[in-house]
């Protein structure tokens, strides 16, 4: 039976899009937008979300955490919004929570450091399980690389990744010899890069985002530390490759669930509608703008499921719950994602898919 399109005339759902405009994550912000944009315009051409038509109301996820939450709590209080949604960086998403944590449902995109019970809160990206473990894996195993450097920016998600991955390493053939944390926002790494070139390391673990990571490659590059050290990332996307450059990404690799080039019949009936809907000259269509089309997704699917999007409604979505999307089937664990994840080499501007590292239970 395929459901009736969502009815004009019915209240819409609005929903608290929060992405990054500014900022050094704001490089991922067109991305974030088409792909929101598109994953609405879809959910109002089916069912929209629990009947109703789907509204994107966007908050610039990209400014200081806490400024980001009064918006949002001020837009969910004032009857504004009725969900929360998009990609934002853990340390938003932890201020989010904090003033509005069960009192909407939240699907939060981004790849992330493991579990948030907050009542509501689906974190619907990747992680360290089956994320940059598996990777470190491959590579040990591919690429002979055991001793690692974390270099991250200091907030939540890389110092409990870096401390996830040092701690999950400790008992095999690979780990993490050194950490260094920066500031979010850091242009000049010459230090970090001097105490790479003399430390005995195989690789590096950038746990960077947005601009930082461009900032970071192109120095990485320019020093001629790729001569000798690998490195694995699990936020560097085609954003950030364009902005570094084609020589800035020598034996640079990527761990996610989705990349542009990842020839599935899920993800081309996304390249296909994407580039119908925005042209040849879109923004890039990567891992961080797909997770937010998942999320707005996400939401249609639990309107679906529960018939309706409050937060008494969704309680009902259980785990063990498979779907499908552009990254292939995929399985709900309490409020964790289980989805299929792939490692891929840069290759000038793009990427090059080298294997599948994990896989859903």
């Amino acid at each position: 039976m395929v459901p009736a399109p969502a009815a004009p005339g019915a209240p819409r759902v609005r929903v608290a899009f929060v992405v990054p405009l500014q900022g050094p994550t704001g490089i991922y912000g067109p991305s974030c937008l088409a792909c929101g944009e598109l994953a609405v315009e879809q959910l109002n051409a089916h069912d929209g979300i629990a009947g109703r038509e789907v509204e994107l109301v966007v908050v610039d996820g990209g400014r200081h955490p806490e400024v980001v939450a009064a918006e949002v709590d001020a837009l969910v209080t004032s009857g504004a919004v009725d969900v929360v949604a998009g990609w934002h960086i853990s340390a938003v998403r932890q201020a989010i929570t904090r003033r509005v944590g069960g009192r909407v449902a939240y699907a939060y995109a981004a790849m992330h450091e493991g579990r948030d019970d907050t009542p509501g809160v689906f974190m619907l990206g990747e992680r360290p399980i089956n994320q940059l473990l598996p990777a470190a894996h491959w590579m040990r195993e591919q690429l002979g690389v055991g001793r690692w450097a974390v270099v991250g920016n200091d907030y939540v998600f890389p110092r409990v990744t870096g401390a996830t991955t040092r701690l999950a390493l400790q008992d095999t053939d690979s780990r993490v010899v050194t950490e260094r944390y920066v500031p979010l926002g850091t242009t000049d790494f010459s230090l970090v890069l001097q105490e790479l070139r003399h430390t005995e390391i195989d690789g590096v673990v950038m746990l960077l985002m947005g601009q930082d990571a461009v900032h970071f490659n192109r120095q990485f590059a320019r020093e001629g530390l790729d001569d000798r050290l690998v490195r694995l990332s699990p936020a560097v996307e085609e954003n950030t490759l364009l902005a570094g450059g084609a020589d800035a990404h020598h034996d640079l690799f990527a761990a996610a669930a989705y990349f542009d080039g990842l020839d599935t019949v899920e993800s081309n009936e996304l390249a296909r509608a994407y580039a119908q809907r925005f042209g040849p000259w879109a923004p890039a269509l990567n891992a961080v703008g797909e997770s937010c089309y998942e999320a707005i997704w996400f939401l249609g699917r639990l309107g679906r499921h529960c018939g309706g999007i409050d937060l008494a409604s969704v309680s009902s979505f259980g785990s063990g719950s498979f779907y499908d999307g552009p990254r292939g089937l995929m399985r709900l664990d309490g409020n964790l994602l289980d989805q299929d994840v792939y490692l891929a080499s840069a290759d000038g501007l793009e990427f090059q898919v080298e294997a599948q590292i994990s896989r859903i239970s």
